[in-house]
């Protein structure tokens, strides 16, 4: 008995020992993006059934865990995570981008991912973070796979083309953007550190938002407060320097005599000089680029709000602060339930911005005048003075330092917008929401032309003449414009399960939209002798208005278009497996006539989906995850072309014969029809078709997307070549719209993510997508395609980009060669087989010989043919990261294969400067068979445009590289910070490309007649590098 009682002594002094041992763990749970607590976070101890849940300030409290016991951490849309347990934690739980809970914006509601079918993918405020970028755009190149950026211009706040799934129409192919629900044109008016997530809508899902989705929509998400949290504020900055990412190779002094000596054929150069100017050294400089970004978010019982400021202030690689761009943006956020059931939300965002404007990107731009000066002349004469360029004959070509000198040219924005919006939920399973949103802006124009005499002859000189007497100028130029739009949304929802497996989404609604725009401005040209650029129009005097009474009698100045649409929605699953999805929206746009219904269209869309991972067969699969396969199908619109085609307007000019008259005088100049109208025109038509799966495997390791999909856009809205009996070729007139032809765009997406925690402290991430593009014209109904597009100056090659049947849209016209003449008797033995006794005019030794391509025996404009195109054939994006205990790194690449490129940004003058390249040049028999003879004047390699002017411009760009370091978070316990991070980062920092222009990934976006449409896209004039930039940067959350 006394062993016995002993025994159970020691055990109970052994439990009690034990349980002593045990800890209280006492925590608080918050979000990695913000910092701020998270509510309702589920808190288990490893294997048992002992947890709890975080409360409204994050905070948990479990007892007698055993020390070391491992803690899981889940939370809806969060990364789960595993610690071992201590008395006091703070844990930090990052975003899961890739959660099948995760909610996706979808067009005037939310669904869950896991119950999307559409191709929809979603980019978090994480991604954009990594990047540091200037505008939104700069945030999707290489993140989403069927999305394409390209930049209008590397100068600071210039804006990109975004593309997604290639160009279906031959005009406007931007998408619809917006900004919570706003319609937003001009992404510069947004903050990227205010963004939550973006949500790209890719396929006929779009549908929803009707005529404005045939190029895809962007959905972005900003930041905003949450419920019962304190005020928390985030702090950003980055500050670094911008170099060039590339410098064009040249000619130096003495290469560039011996080429003038051998293109003019005598001796122009006895001497070649040795000490000259390398002008791009000269032009580009280090320029300093800061952002800074303030925030504050928080929550009450009943409201949520959230405040943002930013301001960016960059310099130009070229001309530093003469090409400065300075942004101050904005955002209120805030949300309050009036009622149980009824929720106000105002949302507002201001941005002003000035941007110092260099000439760029065409003819007498900087740097175009950079490369095509001539190398040996000196950048000051003996007196001081700049230098100037009369050995060159072209009027634009100048000294480009004193262009930048002399160069006052400032834009000015202002935009507001604005949101209110409603939402009331009645019977239980209905919504109804009214929102009523605003954009306004005002755009200011201020330039001053100085008296600057830039050499005899030279376009920039503003210059009189007075009795044969030079009379300089100088000018000034005030311009304005004010743009407004308003958009009223009103839509009820009615969302119900029925018997707990069928789950209903009806949305039912109407959208009334319109936008306008007011032109003005006053200019004057002046000899007074006031060469002040902080001189207006009103201190010399009488100005000229930029608009006559006349001219905005009839309409000039000004535009106005409306939009009234009716939208339905139909969502459907049965346990959450089975999955089909409708809609229906007619819109009537005032772009067409009211003639047989023109201007009204009907546009129905369908998707269905299957989560094959949730039948039995698969359910309990120990390595899949997730598998949904889907597919959609609809009809999508596009009204993008300009207002009141459909009638003829008279803002034309003509002049009349009055009758009786004996002397021109008596002629009478008036107003005639200007564009010509046709109310004919109707829709194009989209037709949409996609068919993709989703997979996540090895517990949800891996994620895998891949769709095919085809566009083809039918009832094209062109204005080809018509007769001129029309009167298209009268002043201020154009061709007409006709509803003609279709274009295709097919191709295939593909991206795999990589995301694994390989131990405690190292987290691994490492992602690929890539795109294939195969666009075809498929028809133009009979009409002369549209050719638009030029090369060189003043040489009559117009016309070099075509829409033709079979061949890509914009592609080049022009000639194709087969080397180089290497002899007389080579060109001979073609003269005498030709029938027209001339095989091709004017050719000799040393010209590039052009390909028979009509097979007539003889070269003439018939054997222009497709010799290439700016549309990529594939796009590859490549990202990888990982975490370190408190180090972060992440990287990504980019690649363009298959867009051609037109290299014009050579002037045609015997003193101008030439690329490196025509070292290699043909210099007699045998001596190159790639590059032409030097040549003075005309000639077919100069004057004729061929693929000897079309370079392979794909690419390998690795766009970001990011280092940061966090301290940790106990270190700041008493500080008051909730998370401290510097980093370092380094954009555009390398590029593989055998393309000898500036910058593969540039692109004009079009001809500018054409509203920025691909029909003379990827001609290079010049276009001003996207800089290298290196950056050191602060995170702070408190």
């Amino acid at each position: 008995m006394k062993k016995t009682t002993y025994y159970v002594l020691i055990v109970i002094l052994f439990v009690a020992t034990a349980s002593a041992q045990n800890i209280t763990v006492n925590g608080i749970v918050t979000s990695s993006v913000d910092a701020l607590p998270l509510i309702g976070v589920n808190v288990k101890v490893q294997n048992t059934n002992t947890g709890a849940v975080s409360d409204f300030d994050g905070n948990f409290s479990i007892s007698n865990v055993v020390p070391g016991a491992i803690l899981e951490f889940t939370y809806l849309g969060f990364e789960p995570k595993e610690l071992p347990a201590s008395v006091n934690m703070t844990v930090s739980l990052t975003e899961d981008n890739e959660s099948l809970d995760e909610v996706v914006v979808i067009g005037y509601g939310t669904q869950k991912k896991k119950e999307v079918t559409g191709a929809v993918t979603v980019i978090g405020s994480k991604a954009i973070e990594k990047l540091n970028p200037v505008r939104i755009e700069q945030a999707l190149q290489g993140q989403v796979a069927g999305v394409n950026v390209t930049s209008n211009s590397g100068s600071p706040g210039s804006g990109s083309n975004i593309r997604i799934r290639g160009i279906s129409t031959n005009r406007d192919s931007r998408p619809l953007i917006l900004v919570d629900g706003n319609v937003i044109e001009d992404l510069s008016v947004v903050n990227p550190s205010d963004i939550k997530s973006m949500n790209i809508l890719k396929d006929a899902t779009a549908g929803i938002y009707g005529v404005r989705a045939a190029n895809g929509v962007i959905l972005i998400t900003t930041k905003s407060g949450r419920k019962n949290s304190d005020l928390k504020f985030q702090f950003d900055t980055y500050a670094g320097i911008q170099q060039t990412s590339k410098k064009l190779d040249l000619l130096n002094p003495t290469d560039f005599a011996i080429y003038v000596n051998d293109a003019a054929d005598t001796t122009k150069f006895f001497v070649y000089p040795q000490m000259g100017t390398d002008w791009q050294d000269e032009v580009f400089e280090t320029a300093i680029i800061s952002n800074v970004n303030f925030s504050a978010s928080g929550g009450t019982e009943k409201s949520t709000y959230s405040f943002g400021a930013s301001y960016l202030d960059q310099d130009g690689i070229v001309g530093l602060g003469k090409s400065n761009y300075n942004r101050l943006t904005a955002r209120l956020n805030y949300q309050y339930d009036i009622l149980d059931n009824l929720k106000i939300t105002a949302i507002g965002l201001h941005t002003t911005s000035e941007k110092n404007n260099l000439a760029e990107g065409g003819i007498g731009a900087v740097l175009y005048n950079a490369v095509n000066i001539n190398p040996n002349l000196a950048t000051r004469d003996v007196d001081g003075n700049y230098s100037l360029s009369t050995d060159i004959l072209q009027a634009e070509i100048v000294n480009p330092l004193a262009q930048v000198v002399n160069n006052y040219n400032t834009t000015r924005v202002s935009k507001v917008s604005g949101t209110l919006g409603l939402d009331y939920t009645f019977l239980d399973n209905f919504t109804a929401s009214s929102k009523f949103q605003i954009n306004h802006s005002n755009v200011r124009d201020d330039i001053f032309r100085p008296e600057v005499d830039y050499g005899n002859g030279k376009s920039l000189t503003l210059v009189d003449k007075d009795n044969d007497i030079n009379v300089f100028k100088n000018e000034i130029v005030d311009n304005g414009a004010d743009f407004d739009d308003f958009t009223w949304d009103g839509y009820i929802t009615y969302e119900n399960t029925f018997k707990e497996n069928h789950n209903l989404t009806v949305l039912l609604g109407a959208s009334i939209f319109r936008t306008k725009g007011f032109y003005y401005g006053y200019n004057l040209t002046s000899e007074n002798g006031n060469n002040s650029p902080d001189q207006s129009v009103w201190d010399l005097g009488q100005a000229d208005y930029r608009y006559t009474d006349t001219e905005l009698a009839f309409g000039k100045g000004q535009f106005e278009s409306r939009l009234y649409s009716l939208f339905t929605r139909v969502q459907y699953n049965f346990k959450g497996k089975y999955l089909i999805s409708g809609v229906l929206r007619r819109d009537l746009s005032s772009k067409f006539s009211h003639i047989n219904n023109n201007n009204v269209g009907y546009f129905p869309s369908a998707s269905v989906g299957w989560n094959v991972s949730e039948e039995a067969f698969l359910k309990d699969s120990s390595w899949l995850n997730n598998l949904k396969l889907r597919a959609s199908y609809g009809v999508i619109g596009n009204d993008r072309i300009p207002d009141f085609s459909y009638v003829s307007l008279l803002d034309g000019e003509a002049t009349y014969d009055p009758g009786e008259i004996t002397t021109r005088d008596e002629l009478v100049n008036g107003a005639a029809v200007g564009e010509i109208g046709n109310p004919n025109i109707k829709w194009e038509e989209q037709i949409a078709k996609n068919i993709g799966f989703d997979a996540s495997l090895f517990n949800n390791k891996i994620n895998i997307s891949a769709d095919l999909f085809s566009k083809v856009t039918e009832d094209l809205l062109i204005d080809p070549q018509t007769s001129g009996i029309l009167g298209a070729a009268a002043p201020g007139s154009k061709f007409p719209f006709v509803n003609a032809g279709s274009v295709e765009n097919k191709g295939v997406e593909f991206s795999i993510n990589y995301n694994d925690r390989l131990s405690d402290d190292f987290k691994f991430n490492v992602g690929f997508n890539f795109t294939t593009i195969d666009n075809k014209v498929l028809s133009l109904n009979g009409n002369i395609p549209p050719a638009l597009g030029e090369f060189g100056v003043g040489i009559s090659q117009t016309g070099i980009s075509r829409m033709i049947p079979g061949l890509p849209i914009g592609h080049f016209y022009g000639y194709q060669t087969n080397g180089v003449y290497q002899t007389q008797a080579e060109i001979d033995v073609l003269n005498a087989n030709s029938p027209e006794g001339v095989y091709h005019a004017t050719a000799a030794p040393g010209d590039l010989k052009f390909v028979d391509t009509d097979g007539n025996g003889f070269i003439d404009e018939n054997d222009r043919t497709n010799i290439g195109d700016p549309i990529a054939d594939i796009t590859m994006g490549l990202n990888i990261g990982f975490t370190y205990k408190n180090i972060d790194f992440s990287a990504n690449a980019f690649a363009s294969v298959g867009n051609d490129m037109v290299r014009d940004y050579e002037r045609k003058d015997l003193y101008a400067n030439r690329g490196t390249y025509v070292l290699d040049r043909w210099q007699g028999t045998g001596t190159s068979n790639t590059v032409p003879r030097a040549v003075a004047g005309a000639s077919v390699n100069t004057d004729l445009f061929s693929d000897y002017h079309v370079e392979d411009a794909s690419f390998l760009r690795l766009q970001n590289v990011q280092l940061g370091y966090s301290i940790n978070p106990k270190m700041l316990s008493n500080t008051g910070f909730d998370k401290c991070r510097i980093y370092i980062s380094g954009n555009n920092l390398l590029t593989i490309t055998d393309y000898l222009g500036y910058d593969p990934s540039a692109s004009n976006g079009g001809d500018p007649t054409n509203n920025g449409g691909p029909i003379g896209a990827g001609i290079d004039k010049g276009f001003y590098p996207t800089a290298s930039s290196y950056l050191i940067g602060l995170n702070l959350n408190f």
